[in-house]
C-alpha cells in the first residue's frame, strides 16, 4: 500500500472513532440529565455565586455536556467524582462540595483559578 492510501485510511478510522465517541458521549449525558429529575439548590452568597459562574464560563462556556478527557461537564469535574451521574443536578452538588472542601468558597476557588489557571 501506498503512503496516500495508508493516510486515507487512518484519517477515516479516526473520523469514524470521534464521530462514535460524539454519539455515545452525547447519548451518555442526556440519558443522565433525563433520567434524574432531581433538583439542587445550592444557597449560595451572591458574591460565592458570581464566582461560580465565572469558574463555569471559564471551564465550559456553561455546558453541562463538555468534555476534555476524563473532565466532565460545566466545571470540567474528574469523571471519578461524578460516579457516572452527569446530571445537572449532581454536576452542581459534586461541583459544590468539592469547591467547600478544597476552598471552603467559590470565591476562594476563583482566587487560586486566577492565579494558577485552574481550581
Amino acid at each position: 500500500m501506498n503512503l496516500k492510501k495508508i493516510a486515507v485510511i487512518v484519517m477515516s478510522a479516526l473520523t469514524l472513532f470521534g464521530t462514535v465517541d460524539t454519539v455515545v458521549n452525547t447519548q451518555t449525558v442526556s440519558a443522565a440529565t433525563t433520567s434524574k429529575t432531581q433538583t439542587y439548590k445550592s444557597n449560595l452568597s451572591s458574591a460565592n455565586q458570581k464566582a461560580k459562574e465565572w469558574i463555569a464560563y471559564r471551564e465550559s462556556r456553561g455546558s453541562y455536556s463538555a468534555r476534555n478527557g476524563r473532565y466532565i461537564g460545566r466545571y470540567q469535574l474528574d469523571a471519578s467524582y461524578l460516579k457516572g451521574d452527569y446530571s445537572k443536578t449532581n454536576q452542581e452538588r459534586t461541583a459544590d462540595r468539592y469547591v467547600k472542601a478544597r476552598y471552603g468558597s467559590w470565591v476562594n476557588a476563583k482566587k487560586h483559578w486566577q492565579r494558577c489557571g485552574w481550581y
